[in-house]
């Protein structure tokens, strides 16, 4: 199931230390169109349901405090290839990895605080997308 669509999060250390703008930039910039974004904020339960696919993982305590400590921004991006591209566009999950110009090369800092979420697949990005956006709230 190939779809259009993508599911991302800007986690709490980009909205922090004010790089909102700037990724949104990168994102806009690469050719993806957002067709819901909105700040919110996980409360423990929704970051335990949300990373429950790590639970067994020894991050796991670590990751939900890191994702409930302040807001994050949420967003359904659309774009054709829209999930491997915004991949590309994200770089690998430890920024010292990441190829130069990508998200994570630029504004995460570790492996553990990177910035930036990208959905793995589009069955991914469906479940992620619907987990925090109501139908009405997609244009």
């Amino acid at each position: 199931m190939r779809t259009d669509r993508t599911f991302t999060m800007l986690k709490p250390d980009s909205v922090e230390k004010g790089y909102i703008g700037a990724i949104l930039e990168k994102i806009n910039a690469a050719g993806f169109k957002i067709v819901a974004m909105k700040l919110t904020q996980m409360t423990r339960r929704d970051a335990m349901k949300f990373y429950e696919v790590h639970k067994e993982r020894p991050f796991y305590g670590e990751l939900v405090e890191y994702m409930t400590r302040g807001p994050i921004v949420a967003a359904i991006l659309e774009k054709e290839n829209a999930v491997a591209d915004f991949r590309t566009l994200i770089g690998a999950t430890n920024p010292a990895e990441a190829a130069e110009g990508t998200i994570r090369k630029l504004y995460a800092t570790s492996i553990g605080e990177n910035a930036i979420h990208g959905s793995d697949s589009d069955v991914n990005a469906a479940i992620e997308g619907a987990f925090h956006f109501a139908g009405r709230e997609l244009f």
